[in-house]
């Protein structure tokens, strides 16, 4: 047999590094104008994942931070689906992995697996985890980039975060089973949007990490600009993120 030729590649990683992480994210929440759209005093949940976010701990103080200046009373609450064994104590142990944790945050952690019905999409309740809803207002925080299982506008980012995330172990089986009738690309948006339209939500700040898994981007978003600027940015992720250098290949090697 008559082997090709090899050729040796080294692909250059694209996209620009955050240096001053809490500088960006004071000045874009402080671009939203905040304070005309709440008053002193008032609850607010942030949520925080389990996807391993670079600096996930550095941004979360910062937005628990700048919500305490307005005069609010912020907590972290996990949104991570059914991680963390499906339980409270579970979903607490992977955020103190993060760093997060109610000593370096400076506020409290609330942490429960018990959600509310807050409607239907295409016959799917929808659920939101309870402290959340009761909170007076929901901030959702999370890295925008692209899902593993399907292509679409909208893929891993804050609507997933409001569907799975807010949805907890309920909403994430119950949104996963609605996936095999409609597909997940249609789904999550659906729910986060039914999430939006509930008008909790004060804002979201997305998270778009470069080639290196660094942060390379965030931006807060007030609930009508959701789409928008999800769509906008995952093309900004997917345009950094590492990849084969080839439309089309017959076989590939991975040596390392």
């Amino acid at each position: 047999m008559a082997f090709p030729k090899m050729f040796r590649v080294k692909q250059e990683l694209e996209g620009p590094t955050l240096h001053d992480i809490p500088g960006a994210v004071r000045e874009t929440m402080r671009s939203l104008h905040l304070q005309e759209k709440v008053k002193p005093g008032q609850t607010v949940a942030i949520t925080s994942g389990s996807r391993g976010v670079a600096n996930i701990d550095r941004i979360t103080r910062v937005v628990v931070d700048e919500l305490k200046a307005l005069g609010l009373q912020p907590f972290v609450c996990p949104t991570m689906g059914s991680h963390g064994e499906a339980t409270a104590e579970g979903q607490l142990k992977i955020l103190a992995h993060y760093g997060i944790t109610e000593a370096t945050m400076g506020c409290p952690l609330k942490s429960s697996m018990e959600v509310v019905e807050i409607g239907k999409v295409k016959g799917t309740t929808v659920f939101c985890d309870k402290n959340a809803w009761g909170a007076d207002h929901i901030v959702v925080v999370g890295r925008i980039k692209t899902h593993t299982d399907f292509d679409g506008e909208i893929e891993s980012g804050l609507y997933k975060m409001m569907a799975i995330g807010l949805g907890k172990q309920h909403g994430a089986e119950n949104y996963h089973r609605a996936g095999h009738h409609y597909s997940y690309g249609e789904i999550f948006p659906l729910v986060g949007q039914a999430v939006l339209d509930a008008g909790h939500v004060l804002f979201g700040l997305g998270i778009v990490e470069n080639g290196l898994d660094q942060t390379a981007k965030v931006q807060a978003v007030l609930p009508k600009d959701f789409a928008a600027v999800e769509k906008a940015l995952l093309k900004e992720a997917k345009t950094w993120m590492a990849r084969l250098p080839f439309d089309k290949l017959d076989v590939l090697i991975v040596d390392e």
